[in-house]
């Protein structure tokens, strides 16, 4: 038997192109029949307008309307002032793992519920899983990483 001259991935290419071809002449022709029944468009079919609440419309304003004034002295650029809430750097969470053998681990942070990394060097006492600790966050160089980590006594 004969083997075809062409591989298979020739062939591909080459419906590919075809279909490329085909696609563009069946523009060539949707754009020659618009042309042919008017579908020229006109300045004013192309001018769109912003309503009062900065959205895009093809309606012209009604200039009777009364326009909202807004004062200069109320718009506030930049993010506002944080109101002064006490923040507390000692955070309480739980030991969700933590491998011996390594010296690493995660604790879930109880009241975010973010994982963050724990070295047996960040460490006061030793932990295991399931323990209840309380750390504080310092950045790391791959996030954020819990450090001075102690174990909360029950009490």
């Amino acid at each position: 038997m004969a083997r075809s001259n062409q591989s298979f991935n020739k062939k591909e290419k080459e419906k590919k192109k075809k279909k490329k071809r085909e696609e563009k002449l069946e523009r060539q022709r949707q754009r020659k029949i618009e042309k042919a029944e008017g579908g020229k468009k006109t300045f004013e079919d192309m001018i769109s307008y912003l309503d009062e609440d900065g959205n895009i419309t093809s309606e012209k304003p009604d200039p009777t309307k009364k326009k909202k004034v807004i004062k200069a002295e109320d718009i506030v650029l930049g993010v506002p002032k944080r109101e002064d809430i006490p923040y507390d750097p000692i955070r309480k969470g739980k030991v969700k793992f933590f491998n011996d053998e390594k010296g690493y681990g995660f604790i879930m942070d109880l009241e975010t519920q973010d994982s963050l990394f724990v070295h047996i060097n960040n460490c006061e006492e030793e932990i295991r899983e399931n323990d209840k600790v309380q750390f504080e966050v310092e950045a790391g160089d791959k996030g954020p990483v819990a450090v001075r980590v102690k174990i909360i006594k029950p009490e």
